[in-house]
């Protein structure tokens, strides 16, 4: 048995058994990928998988526990080269990030450019996705860290930590009527056109389930993922938005000309921003030093001990 045959075991299973596409994304054959399965399956003598003809159906009972010790092989292998990177060129590699849209605009750029200044020689890829793919990069070892706001508590295979507190914000034209009300209610913003984030992003969980308390029905008339897009179309009159305290923050950005901003984290509750690192993994010296930079609760102590386990979470 070899790594090969491990990589292509485990792709096929993250490809939903499609033979073809694991070869794909393998860059190799898709007969090749089939024989090596089978390979490993005649020196196993177990079945991986079900077939239904030259088709992977399901993953047997025995491959499930195939699947598990693959996963915990590969992932050391990951770790061993990660130890060999960090002492035979300590201050250069290759850093990936995952992280929603709003972290990356908003939250990121800072601690980027000041990991940058302090590990000059080291190159940062920045993904890019919905929270649950944020998540499965990290699982995937696509990235080395995960930052977003929903869903990455609910992998058993992530090691998260809460980095920083934040509340949504109403956005109003100026001039706009309820930008002259000292106390706004969600009866009052459920009257007017509201555009704000896609059911899957950036907390958007919290605001449906604070009108769903007061059985109040939003009229929700565009749902996007990026603030800049929410703002923009407040700009232009279509509706009041709601987006992260974040894309309204520093000294008149553009996606804010021409608005006010009211907060509404007594109306809608406060969100917790995650980190997410894979459970096992080897943590080179710039990936803690950029958890510091993200959020001064984590520290590299914090992090090296949720890493082993002594720590499962802790409040902001």
């Amino acid at each position: 048995m070899n790594l090969h045959q491990f990589r292509f075991v485990q792709e096929a299973s993250r490809r939903n058994l499609n033979l073809t596409e694991a070869a794909r994304v393998l860059h190799t054959s898709q007969p090749g990928v089939s024989k090596a399965i089978i390979d490993l399956e005649q020196e196993l003598g177990i079945d991986i998988f079900t077939r239904h003809g030259k088709r992977l159906k399901s993953i047997t009972e025995p491959g499930r526990h195939v699947l598990e010790s693959i996963a915990v092989i590969l992932r050391e292998v990951n770790n061993l080269k990660r130890i060999g990177e960090e002492y035979t060129a300590q201050d250069t590699g290759t850093f990936s990030i995952a992280s929603t849209h709003t972290q990356a605009r908003y939250v990121l750029p800072q601690p980027v450019a000041r990991l940058r200044q302090a590990w000059p020689k080291v190159s940062i890829r920045l993904h890019q996705g919905n929270p649950q793919q944020v998540a499965q990069m990290v699982l995937d070892e696509q990235a080395e860290i995960g930052v977003a706001t929903e869903s990455l508590a609910d992998y058993p295979d992530l090691v998260t930590l809460p980095c920083y507190e934040w509340q949504h914000m109403l956005a109003l034209p100026e001039g706009h009527p309820l930008a002259r009300q000292k106390r706004i209610t969600l009866e009052d913003i459920a009257a007017w056109p509201l555009i704000t984030y896609h059911p899957s992003f950036t907390g958007r969980a919290l605001i449906d389930q604070a009108f769903a308390q007061r059985e109040l029905q939003p009229r929700i008339v565009l749902e996007a993922i990026d603030s800049d897009v929410i703002t923009t179309y407040v700009q232009l009159g279509l509706g009041i938005g709601i987006v992260a305290e974040m894309a309204t923050q520093g000294s008149a950005p553009e996606n804010m000309r021409g608005l006010l901003t009211r907060p509404l984290g007594h109306l809608l509750g406060s969100n917790v921003a995650r980190v997410a690192f894979k459970r096992g993994a080897y943590l080179r010296q710039f990936v803690y030093h950029f958890a510091e930079l993200l959020s001064d609760r984590l520290d590299r102590d914090l992090v090296a001990k949720a890493m082993q386990g002594h720590v499962a979470d802790y409040e902001l």
